[in-house]
C-alpha cells in the first residue's frame, strides 16, 4: 500500500523532489500538494524574463496540469496551510481542507523584507516575489510614468531592467556605495552601475527611504533621507527575504532563521522533512536555487528509502537576468591574510576578474564581462 505524502508548497524545490523521487520510487508514495498559489508550479528563476517581456508565463511552466494527472498527484490550488497537526499527523488549510500524511514535506519559501517606512502599504508599493507581483508590475507599466525599484541586489536589478523594458523611467535606490555588495566586490559593482546607467536607468547609492507618499491610497513618490522627492507610480521592495518557518515554528518544530534540517534535511520530527528557503541548515539558509536542487535530490533519496544521501551545503553561484550584461559571482570572496588573489582588468574591453585562492584552491570568483569560465572554476 503506497504511503501517504504531504507537501506543503509547489515551489521549484519541491518540484525537483517529486521529479527524483518518481525516477527512484514510482508508486510508492501517494502524493498530495497544497499549493497558497492558484496555479501550476512555474520558474521563478524566469520571472525577470516574463516582466521584460522576453518569456510569457507559459514558456516557464515547469510541471503543467497534465503531469500531475500522469503521477498521480492531487494538486490542490490556492490552499493555504495553516496548520500542522504533528499528533493527527496532519495538515489543515485556512478553508479548512485537510489531508493526513505518512510523511510531510514543508516547502515554504521565503517572505520578502518590507521596509517599515510610513506608506508602505500604500496601493502601488509591491514586492517582487512571483508570478502575481510581476502581473502587478506589467499592469502599471502599461501607463508609462515612473517606477522605483528600493535595493540594488539581484532581484530589484532584474525589477528595475523589466520595467525599463516596458516603457518606464526607472530609479534604483540603493542603500549601500555599491550594487551587489553581498554578490559583488566595488570594481564588478561599479562596472554593473555603469552598464546600467547606459541603459537609462538611473542609480542612487547611500539612498536611504524616509516616506512612500501617496494620495487617495494610492503611491505618488518616494522621499529620501537627504530630502530628494522622486515621483512614483510603482514602487517595488526588493530588500532581501526572510524564511517562512513560522507554520513549522507554531508546529512545535525546531527553528532558527529557518526551520532546522540535518544533513539528511530532517527537521525535529523524523517524519517531517523540508526543502528551500525556508530551511536553515548548518546555520545557513539558501535563497539561490542551486542549492535547493542539491537539498532536493537528497531528500528523495531518503524518501525513497536510502538513508545514506547526505546534504553538506553549497557554494552559491549567481549569474544577473539582464540583457546584455554578464556577469558570474560565486563562493566567498572577502578579503583576509591567509588569501591570494588574481585580478584581470580590461577597461576597454570591459571584463574584470577576480580569482581568490586559499591553500592554492580557488574558494571565490568574480567575472564581469566574460562569465564563460565561471562554472568551470567550481568544477
Amino acid at each position: 500500500m503506497s504511503k501517504k505524502l504531504v507537501v506543503i508548497g509547489n515551489g521549484m524545490a519541491p518540484g525537483r523532489v517529486l521529479d527524483h523521487l518518481f525516477e527512484k520510487a514510482p508508486g510508492e508514495y501517494e502524493v498530495t500538494i497544497f499549493n497558497a498559489e492558484p496555479r501550476v508550479n512555474y520558474d521563478r528563476i524566469m520571472l525577470s524574463p516574463v516582466l521584460s517581456g522576453e518569456k510569457a508565463y507559459e514558456d516557464i511552466i515547469i510541471h503543467d496540469d497534465a503531469w500531475y494527472e500522469e503521477h498521480g498527484v492531487t494538486l490542490l490550488k490556492g490552499k493555504k496551510v495553516v496548520e500542522i497537526d504533528r499528533a493527527d499527523r496532519k495538515v489543515i488549510a485556512e478553508d479548512g481542507t485537510t489531508a493526513e500524511y505518512d510523511k510531510l514535506l514543508i516547502a515554504t519559501g521565503s517572505s520578502p523584507f518590507v521596509i517599515p517606512v510610513p506608506g508602505n502599504d500604500l496601493e502601488g508599493v509591491v514586492t517582487y516575489r512571483d508570478l502575481d507581483d510581476v502581473d502587478a508590475m506589467l499592469k502599471t507599466a502599461k501607463g508609462g510614468g515612473h517606477a522605483v525599484v528600493i535595493g540594488g541586489g539581484l532581484l530589484g536589478l532584474e525589477a528595475a531592467y523589466g520595467l525599463k523594458r516596458q516603457g518606464m523611467e526607472v530609479t534604483v535606490l540603493h542603500l549601500m556605495p555599491t550594487l551587489m555588495e553581498r554578490q559583488l566586490d566595488p570594481s564588478a559593482g561599479y562596472l554593473l552601475e555603469k552598464a546600467l546607467v547606459e541603459r537609462d536607468i538611473k542609480i542612487i547609492t547611500r539612498a536611504n527611504t524616509q516616506e512612500i507618499t501617496g494620495a487617495d491610497g494610492k503611491v505618488t513618490g518616494v522621499t529620501l533621507e537627504d530630502g530628494t522627492e522622486l515621483p512614483a507610480d510603482i514602487v517595488v521592495m526588493a530588500v532581501g527575504i526572510r524564511p517562512s518557518a513560522q507554520l513549522a515554528d507554531d508546529a512545535g518544530l525546531e527553528t532558527g532563521r529557518g526551520i532546522l534540517v540535518d544533513d539528511h534535511m530532517v527537521t525535529s520530527d523524523p517524519d517531517i522533512l523540508a526543502v528551500g528557503e525556508c530551511v536553515e541548515h548548518r546555520g545557513q539558509c539558501y535563497g539561490l536555487v542551486a542549492p535547493l536542487y542539491d537539498m532536493a535530490k537528497v531528500i528523495a533519496t531518503n524518501l525513497a528509502g536510502d538513508a545514506s544521501a547526505e546534504y553538506t551545503g553549497s557554494v552559491t553561484a549567481t549569474k544577473l537576468k539582464v540583457t546584455g550584461i554578464d556577469l558570474y559571482s560565486a563562493g566567498d570572496f572577502a578579503e583576509a591574510d591567509d588569501r591570494e588573489e588574481i585580478v584581470l582588468r580590461d577597461a576597454t574591453g570591459g571584463i574584470y576578474k577576480r580569482l581568490v585562492l586559499k591553500d592554492n584552491k580557488i574558494i571565490g570568483a568574480v567575472l564581469y564581462g566574460d562569465t564563460a569560465d565561471g562554472a568551470w572554476f567550481f568544477d
